[in-house]
């Protein structure tokens, strides 16, 4: 059960992001009151018609507009934490803190140079082979540096601070290669080999005092093509786990991140990346027993966060749901996104 406490204000940003609904019912069930964000009207999206208060704001890209709605809504909700869902929103915000320590709005995310070696995939790849000798990166290069592949095709193509698969290209011959240099940015792409096998995530929990990190593991079943989980496997991986809980360490994170990996056909895992927020399969390893979302706020709150016991292995599979959410209304033909 969750932990009650004296009502408070959470700010959950992008409120059509996978891992919302887990939040928001986490979140109340530890007696918050939550205000939700998005870019969409608030009909639109089934967990916005949830929210306590709900406003529609600006796109992150646009991030002066961005940032003024967020610290309106910090200001007339009288906001005590603030959740970003998005690794751009994290992005924007990591450079944009001292207005929110000022006016004493919690930022629920890892520390600033954390961020920055996690946000950079070529910078988590040298920190990794440097610094973790139990976690096997993959060789990353930038596009620039790169002026005779090593590697046989196909190899993977994608920006360095890219999230999801935005940008991503697999290149399966020389001449889609010669094609792709001669117009992509150099020095936004980076460049690795291609490993085939299922993606291994890990969701991570930790807390520095006291020092207590968190792992469970789930392998991909079933994911839409951007790379959103439908179905998992949970079971645990001890080694995995533990040099996991290392690299959290080392990487000094703050509350719930995400590790991703591949495992190829020898059993050996490829550290792909790390998401600094919640997956959108944190409500996977929620239902394996142990609260990511209440013990993440706990980290920001001063409260010790629970121990885990590994029950047992288990396949989840979501499903999807449909909400009427308005009734009687007119949606303009220009309104429509496409």
């Amino acid at each position: 059960m969750g932990e009650k406490l004296n009502m408070k204000t959470a700010l959950i940003t992008s409120t059509g992001s996978v891992a919302t609904d887990i939040s928001l019912k986490s979140l109340k069930r530890m007696g918050f009151r939550v205000i939700g964000c998005n870019i969409y009207p608030k009909e639109w999206i089934v967990e916005s018609c949830e929210m306590d208060e709900f406003y529609q704001i600006p796109p992150v890209s646009d991030n002066e507009n961005y940032l003024d709605a967020i610290k309106n809504i910090c200001i007339e909700q009288k906001v005590d934490m603030l959740l970003p869902m998005i690794d751009y929103e994290i992005d924007l915000l990591n450079v944009n803190r001292e207005w929110f320590e000022q006016h004493e709005v919690v930022l629920c995310m890892s520390p600033k140079e954390a961020l920055d070696i996690i946000r950079n995939k070529k910078c988590l790849a040298d920190f990794v082979e440097k610094e973790c000798p139990k976690t096997k990166s993959i060789p990353t290069l930038v596009l620039k540096d790169v002026h005779e592949l090593e590697w046989d095709f196909p190899v993977v193509c994608k920006p360095y601070n890219g999230r999801s698969s935005q940008g991503l290209r697999y290149i399966y011959s020389k001449e889609e290669w010669e094609e792709f240099y001669s117009t992509a940015d150099k020095n936004l792409y980076i460049v690795e080999p291609f490993i085939e096998g299922p993606l291994v995530m890990v969701e991570a929990v930790r807390q520095i005092e006291p020092h207590k990190v968190i792992a469970m593991t789930r392998r991909e079943l079933i994911a839409t093509p951007h790379g959103c989980s439908t179905t998992v496997y949970l079971y645990q991986d001890k080694e995995l786990e533990e040099a996991t809980k290392i690299l959290a360490d080392k990487l000094n994170v703050w509350g719930d991140v995400n590790f991703e990996y591949i495992l190829d056909k020898n059993g050996i895992y490829h550290l792909v990346e790390c998401n600094p927020r919640f997956s959108a399969g944190c409500e996977f390893s929620c239902m394996g027993g142990y609260d990511y979302i209440e013990n993440h706020i706990k980290c920001f709150m001063g409260k010790e966060i629970e121990d885990a016991h590994f029950k047992h292995n288990m396949v989840i599979a979501r499903k999807y749901e449909e909400y009427i959410t308005a009734t009687d209304i007119e949606v303009a033909y220009t309104n429509t996104y496409h």
